[in-house]
């Protein structure tokens, strides 16, 4: 049915799980798996602590690294299976698009990413990447939630 995945990670234990249900859809399938990380632009708001005093080089270089680390992880994920994987660490400022666009240009036939749930208030005040993907593919989209 699927031949070709994309999964998005943000290195959560979540997304995680995401990579490991979309290498099991491919196995299943006799698919492959591209594996997506979004390197945020230097402009972008400082999500942790030791990130403040960094300049733009040193924000790069740690997120490129932090990108290698989550897909190496899905590369592990899909050698481990025995599935062919591939990895982009896209750029850009909005992930939604760089992952509708790698989508596209790899001519993926489904999505697969987490959601964390954030609903209510905080999910309309942070956005979600997620439902961002979900109101504009075409493709199908598989969202892992989190166990309840």
């Amino acid at each position: 049915m699927f031949k070709h995945l994309l999964v998005a990670t943000d290195g959560s234990a979540l997304s995680e799980s995401a990579a490991q249900m979309a290498v099991g859809l491919a196995k299943e399938n006799n698919a492959t798996v591209t594996g997506i990380y979004m390197v945020r632009p230097f402009h972008m708001t400082i999500y942790s602590a030791e990130m403040v005093g960094y300049t733009e080089d040193e924000f790069l270089a740690s997120d490129r690294a932090r990108a290698e680390e989550y897909l190496t992880t899905v590369r592990n994920i899909a050698a481990h299976a025995g599935v062919e994987c591939d990895t982009v660490a896209a750029s850009g400022s909005h992930p939604y698009e760089a992952i509708l666009d790698t989508a596209k240009e790899r001519n993926c036939d489904l999505i697969v990413m987490a959601s964390h749930g954030h609903g209510g208030i905080r999910g309309l005040l942070i956005g979600s990447e997620t439902q961002k993907v979900l109101t504009h593919s075409h493709l199908p989209v598989l969202v892992v939630r989190p166990p309840v």
